[in-house]
């Protein structure tokens, strides 16, 4: 038995046919990427399989990780329209979002005129962005979770596709704000990047102290892309893939009798969490040449989509339990 998202109907010979498509363009956007970000294999998959399902990513790592390359690399593979915002302390909400000036015409009439701010792009790479304040990190609340933004009681809709990849430092907190939790919950995944593999560095080493760096070169077109979400949207999900998240997502959460969970967990994820782990084991299941998710890929994609919608006891926290421990010990259960 499979559940099927609510679309207009389409044969299983068309649903191949795209599905095709969709991974021979996929297939190119990975050899793109792959000649510029060497290594680092599974950030790469998690960080477009997150674009691929149309949401957000945030990027963890300490510096010199590649992780505004990667971002770099991937706005011009998929040819999106990519805006940077370096976040800082002194950063307004109006220098992301825009604002309004008074103009006056020859006959001395005056009007406000709305300027539009690096939000309104269709990849908005967020650069450190704890390093701002609270309000102006809530100025991406909005546009994150409806896809428009309001100022001055106006609505301005937001290009599509758009995506928000944010970097984060995990080591340097000094005059840093932790991202409030809404905000966290808007990213469909945490994306912890480690250290390359010997291998992968010593191509680093070779390949980027020289006179000319691989460049990124663009496959795809917006338009594409989001032709390839909407196929996303419509791959069938087995009844078992749904019990699995079900299953994993509500024992994550304190008081639904998992004794693991009520010890060690102060909250849990809610269904935005469900609905993450949904369109991104569809997403993994597409990359890697499937037509439909399995369980494998709600346990591959466990940590990514629930670490960063969780929050432990202080009780768990002083014994050294980590939120990885914690969702790991969960997808055993599953």
């Amino acid at each position: 038995m499979s559940v099927m998202v609510k679309e207009s109907p389409i044969s299983e010979k068309d649903m191949i046919a795209e599905a095709e498509k969709a991974l021979a363009d996929i297939s190119r956007i990975r050899d793109g990427v792959g000649r510029v970000i060497f290594g680092q294999e599974s950030v790469v998959e998690r960080t477009l399989v997150a674009l691929l399902a149309g949401g957000h990513a945030l990027l963890v790592g300490v510096p010199g990780l590649a992780k505004t390359k990667l971002v770099e690399t991937l706005g011009i593979a998929l040819g999106l329209d990519s805006r940077r915002i370096q976040f800082t302390p002194d950063l307004m909400p109006s220098d992301i979002l825009g604002s309004e000036v008074m103009e006056q015409d020859e006959t001395g009439k005056r009007s406000f005129r709305f300027i539009s701010g690096p939000i309104f792009a269709q990849l908005l790479m967020a650069d450190e962005i704890n390093r701002a304040s609270p309000r102006t990190q809530s100025a991406l609340l909005q546009a994150m979770q409806e896809y428009h933004v309001t100022i001055a009681g106006a609505r301005h809709d937001l290009p599509a596709p758009f995506h928000v990849l944010a970097t984060q430092n995990p080591l340097e907190q000094e005059g840093t704000y932790p991202l409030p939790e809404a905000q966290l919950d808007r990213f469909l995944m945490q994306v912890d990047i480690l250290y390359p593999e010997i291998e992968a560095e010593r191509r680093i080493l070779l390949e980027t102290t020289g006179i000319e760096d691989a460049k990124a070169q663009n496959v795809l077109q917006p338009v594409r892309l989001k032709e390839i979400q909407t196929l996303i949207r419509r791959m069938p999900v087995p009844e078992s893939v749904v019990e699995a998240i079900l299953t994993l997502v509500r024992s994550a959460r304190p008081g639904q009798g998992n004794a693991e969970t009520d010890k060690n967990v102060a909250w849990g994820p809610g269904p935005r969490a469900s609905q993450a782990l949904m369109l991104c084991t569809r997403a993994r299941a597409l990359y890697d040449g499937r037509l439909a998710p399995s369980v494998d890929d709600v346990r591959a994609l466990a940590e990514p989509v629930l670490q960063h919608r969780m929050a432990l006891t202080f009780a768990a926290r002083a014994e050294g339990t980590s939120v990885r421990d914690v969702v790991a010990k969960l997808v055993k259960g599953i």
